[in-house]
């Protein structure tokens, strides 16, 4: 197990640059559908063997650059709606502070979580296309709805992406394109929100999350670009069924 203080010092370069590999793919696959890759990256970073006192802030902080990113890229290319993401956004930042301060045994529930993931990507698999006509839900319920949703990133060290864009889609609240765009600014201000609470309880960023941050920055680079301008929305859609599958299996297998 790779601690944070031995992570500098034990990791020789040849594993550096094949964790900086995995990153970049991991990135690149996450942002190319609006999310920013945290489920992906604590599944390398455990593989690696990496302890939870680096995992977690690590893979916060590369959520952070790479939702940053996936944000103004898909803004740029007019997918984003103010008034779908803020009714969603308002309650999930203080409900995600509070998750990533809170520690709560989540085995079983991170289990549950992953399942319902697994079952949305086969859902996704057999969905053709975009709905002709899509409408918001109410304030009141994206509110509630977006309490849970940060809350579930704040425990999970998600950004939470990986369950407010199948809702969208599910619901049929908004279209492929404009529901990644939502999420990508969704799961960056819950990002900032579980580092800030992480932080409150007294912990420190590890200085290796400065390596993996270039890879996550290229791969988030290239991703964004390409989800938000050039993929069809049935490639998103069955690249957002590939981030569910790693998803939901990491939180049933590193449970």
């Amino acid at each position: 197990m790779v601690t944070a203080r031995e992570s500098r010092h034990r990791m020789d370069v040849p594993h550096l640059i094949l964790v900086s590999a995995a990153i970049v793919v991991v990135a690149f696959l996450y942002s190319s559908v609006g999310h920013a890759g945290a489920s992906g990256y604590i599944a390398v970073l455990t593989l690696f063997g990496f302890a939870a006192a680096v995992i977690k802030p690590t893979a916060l902080v590369l959520n952070i650059l790479v939702a940053s990113i996936g944000s103004v890229q898909f803004w740029r290319a007019g997918h984003f709606s103010w008034p779908l993401f803020w009714p969603f956004a308002v309650l999930s930042i203080p409900a995600a502070s509070l998750g990533g301060y809170l520690h709560l045994p989540t085995s079983f529930f991170k289990i549950l979580v992953g399942v319902v993931l697994l079952l949305s990507s086969i859902r996704l698999l057999f969905r053709q296309g975009d709905p002709p006509q899509v409408q918001p839900p109410s304030r009141p319920v994206a509110f509630s709805l977006g309490a849970g949703i940060g809350l579930l990133s704040g425990l999970t060290g998600t950004g939470g992406g990986i369950f407010l864009t199948p809702l969208l889609l599910f619901r049929r609240w908004a279209h492929t394109k404009n529901a990644a765009a939502v999420s990508a600014l969704f799961i960056l201000v819950n990002s900032i929100a579980g580092l800030v609470g992480y932080f409150s309880s007294g912990r420190a960023v590890p200085s290796i999350a400065a390596i993996f941050a270039i890879a996550a920055i290229v791969g988030g680079f290239a991703g964004s670009y390409l989800g938000s301008r050039k993929f069809p929305v049935r490639t998103i859609q069955l690249l957002l069924a590939t981030v569910l599958i790693i998803a939901g299996l990491k939180l049933i297998f590193t449970s």
